[in-house]
């Protein structure tokens, strides 16, 4: 069982709050570097999956926990979604505001819906 001193937690703690930097111009940190360097397409999903909000609009702690996870489900995949996003929600909950836990997890399962393959009837 999860505790709030698992090293994963902690380590998407650390890379999360690296993330929310960086969005503030902090760029010197080669532990986020791949997750930056994907940035571009991580953002396209973000954006796509909630498109009456503009990125420039989504709270800089929401938008760190949403390309952390979006990163962790698209690219890295080293982990089950299900945790990816039972994380992201927990990180929404600790740092994020009222609305922060249902806005990454209704996010992530547009983009988590969107990547499935379409089943034909």
């Amino acid at each position: 069982m999860k505790t709030a001193h698992d090293p994963r937690h902690l380590h998407r703690i650390s890379l999360m709050q690296k993330l929310f930097s960086h969005s503030f111009g902090n760029t010197d940190d080669p532990e986020i570097d791949t997750i930056v360097s994907h940035l571009p397409e991580t953002d396209a999903k973000i954006q796509a999956a909630a498109p009456e909000w503009p990125l420039n609009k989504i709270s800089k702690i929401d938008l760190a926990v949403l390309r952390l996870a979006v990163h962790e489900i698209t690219v890295s995949r080293d982990q089950p979604v299900k945790v990816v996003i039972d994380e992201a929600v927990e990180l929404g909950k600790e740092f994020g505001n009222v609305a922060s836990p249902s806005f990454v997890n209704g996010v992530l399962g547009t983009i988590v819906s969107a990547d499935q393959p379409k089943e034909k009837s």
